[in-house]
């Protein structure tokens, strides 16, 4: 199946990181033309992908980037974006900006984490109780990612983050034994979520995420995982029953440019593309946010039930987040930069 029909289904993710309303499921955008801005000549396009549908609220705020670095630059820098996994699922993504297809993506933390496998620590199950601690650890470790990335050869220009992850199932979940045997989804290649089930004793079943929609129509899987907004994006939400209200993961996200294409720009293209992307991530992280809070209502007004934990089921569950941080030391970071993770949360308001 052509992965431009198999849109919906997203985390993130986003990972993961969508937005929009029950109703909409809208064709991608046509793409922009080269050199359409107000001065003459060709433009710079940069070609920058995403899973997240036409429509959506990280779709919005990419179209707003590229109106303002095109409008900025007097038309000499414009944006081609792909929505809606019209270039793939993200290891395709990554897999096209190496070899120079694509200039950029808007990624989830799994996408990330092909290019730098050390940011997944900043999506460890129950590290983050509030969107203040994540705040406080985001600002204090960007300069260390920006570095990092730009040792894998990518720019990490902003984040984009997708928001609390929840647990979308046709059974509901009141506690940790109730996911022992549940076939869920995993995002295919993720070892996050790998050790995350293993913990849990789910059976995991790796697809694609463009493959989410139709296996939970089938009954491949009794369910996934998506915080509100990015199960709507994606349709998820009228395939299964239940959402069990927990914050399983706070889904990361950034957008990307492949160093070798950011090069190409002159310093004031690049002061100016940085500006309006920082600015208009730090919107758009504020404005999921609101919106992955009031769709909690939204999808009960769709007939899925909110299934809400106990606390000692919810202490329960937390339990497995130290589990799952010692399983992955060495695998995705090292021992060193988890305590300093740790560190950051602890101190944070």
């Amino acid at each position: 199946m052509k992965p431009v029909k198999r849109i919906f289904l997203g985390m993130v993710v986003l990972l993961l990181c969508t937005g929009q309303t029950v109703s909409q499921a809208q064709a991608p955008a046509a793409a922009p033309q080269p050199g359409s801005g107000p001065a003459a000549g060709p433009a710079k396009v940069l070609k920058i992908a995403t899973l997240a549908p036409d429509g959506t609220t990280l779709a919005k705020g990419l179209i707003a980037m590229k109106n303002e670095v095109l409008s900025r630059t007097g038309g000499k820098v414009d944006f081609q974006i792909y929505f809606g996994g019209q270039a793939g699922d993200e290891k395709d993504v990554v897999r096209k900006m190496r070899i120079g297809q694509l200039q950029g993506g808007a990624l989830t933390g799994v996408g990330l984490g092909m290019i730098e496998p050390e940011i997944r620590v900043l999506e460890l199950p129950f590290l983050f109780k509030n969107y203040g601690q994540a705040d406080a650890v985001y600002g204090n470790m960007r300069p260390y990612f920006e570095e990092k990335f730009l040792q894998k050869g990518f720019v990490l220009l902003g984040w984009a983050e997708v928001g609390f992850v929840k647990i979308f199932s046709n059974k509901p979940i009141t506690k940790k034994a109730d996911l022992s045997g549940l076939k869920m989804w995993m995002w295919e290649g993720d070892p996050l979520a790998q050790a995350m089930y293993e913990s849990l004793k789910v059976v995991p079943v790796p697809l694609a995420i463009t493959d989410v929609l139709t296996s939970l129509q089938t009954g491949l899987i009794d369910g996934a995982y998506a915080p509100e907004l990015g199960a709507i994006a994606f349709q998820w939400h009228t395939k299964v029953k239940y959402v069990t209200d927990v914050n399983l993961v706070d889904g990361t996200g950034g957008i990307v440019v492949a160093k070798v294409e950011w090069d190409k720009l002159t310093p004031d293209e690049q002061k100016v593309v940085k500006e309006v992307i920082s600015a208009q991530a730090t919107q758009l992280i504020s404005k999921t946010r609101a919106d992955n809070q009031s769709s909690l209502s939204v999808l009960q007004s769709s007939g899925i039930q909110v299934v809400s934990l106990t606390p000692e089921a919810l202490t329960e569950l937390q339990g497995i987040s130290k589990e799952v941080q010692q399983k992955l030391v060495g695998k995705l970071y090292p021992q060193a930069l988890l305590d300093k993770v740790n560190g950051l949360v602890a101190a944070a308001p």
